[in-house]
C-alpha cells in the first residue's frame, strides 16, 4: 500500500496527538535539539524536517529553530498545521522534493524508515544534501539491520471521551531482503462504541554498510550516537529497540 493510502497517516492521522501528545514528546525532541546544537558546525537557525508527520517533534523544534516541515501525507500535514500554525508545512516526497531555500540543518528523526530500497535511501539523503547550506548538518535516526529485533509495542491515550489503544507488531519476513513489516491495530472507543482498524506498513531495514556507503556518496563526515531507550516504555514484555543517530556534516564552501 502506498503512503498516501495508509490509514495511520490519513483517515487516522487525528489519533496521533492523542496517543503521542506533543507535550509528552518534549523530552525526546529536546534530545534531538541538543544533539543539533552540540554537533553542528554552523549556527543552526533554520531547520528542514523531512517526514514531519503530525508535527509532534515540531512542537519543540519551533522553540529553537525556524522550522519547515515536509510530508507526503495530507492527513498528517493537516494535523501538524493545527498544532503548529507558525510552521511552514509543505506537501512533498522526501525522495524528490526540490525547494529554493537552503537550511542550516535537515532532520529526519524517524521517517527515514519508510525508505524501502537503497535507491529510496540514496534519494532521501540526496534531498537533504541539496537543501543544506555549506557546512550544514543532517540528523538521521535509524534502525540498523544487524541490531534490529522483532518487538511488540502498545501506545494509549484518551481525549474528549475518546479512548485509543494502538498495538504495533514488527516482523522480519524470511528470506530477509531490506524490509520489515509493521502491523498496526487500533482500538478506538467513543463512549463505549468500539471500532477496530488494521494498517500494514512495509519499512526499510538496512545494514550499517549500506548507510556508510550512502553517506560516502555525498562526502558527508559522519558521527554515530546511540539512542537506545526512547521506545522502551512502549515495548510489551522483554525487548530492545536500539537506534543510531547519524550526525552528518556537509563539506564547507
Amino acid at each position: 500500500m502506498e503512503p498516501t493510502r495508509w490509514l495511520s497517516y490519513n483517515d487516522l492521522a487525528w489519533t496521533e496527538p492523542i496517543i503521542a501528545p506533543p507535550e509528552d514528546c518534549k523530552e525526546e525532541a529536546a534530545l534531538f535539539c541538543q544533539v543539533i546544537k552540540e554537533h553542528s558546525r554552523v549556527d543552526v537557525k533554520t531547520l528542514l524536517h523531512l517526514g514531519c508527520g503530525a508535527g509532534i517533534y515540531d512542537y519543540t523544534f519551533k522553540k529553537h529553530f525556524q522550522v519547515t516541515g515536509v510530508d507526503i501525507s495530507e492527513g498528517m500535514l493537516k494535523v501538524a498545521s493545527s498544532i503548529n500554525p507558525e510552521v511552514n508545512y509543505i506537501s512533498g516526497d522526501m525522495r524528490s522534493i526540490k525547494m529554493d531555500d537552503k537550511f542550516d540543518c535537515v532532520a529526519i528523526p524517524d521517517s527515514i524508515f519508510y525508505m524501502k530500497t537503497k535507491e529510496d535511501l540514496h534519494k532521501a539523503v540526496g534531498t537533504a544534501y541539496e537543501h543544506l547550506v555549506p557546512g550544514g548538518m543532517l540528523l538521521i535516526t535509524a534502525q540498523i539491520a544487524e541490531q534490529f529485533e522483532e518487538n511488540n509495542f502498545v501506545y494509549t491515550g484518551s481525549k474528549d471521551g475518546i479512548e485509543i489503544t494502538l498495538f504495533e507488531n514488527n516482523h522480519i519476513p524470511l528470506p530477509f531482503g531490506s524490509t520489515y513489516e509493521a502491523v498496526f491495530i487500533y482500538l478506538i472507543r467513543r463512549r463505549e462504541e468500539l471500532e477496530i482498524f488494521t494498517d500494514i506498513h512495509e519499512l526499510g531495514l538496512f545494514e550499517m554498510e549500506t548507510w556508510e556507503k550512502t553517506f560516502d556518496e555525498f562526502n558527508f563526515e559522519v558521527k554515530q550516537l546511540q539512542m537506545n531507550h526512547l521506545y522502551d516504555p512502549y515495548i510489551m514484555g522483554e525487548g530492545e529497540y536500539p537506534l543510531v543517530v547519524f550526525v552528518c556534516q556537509k563539506e564547507p564552501a
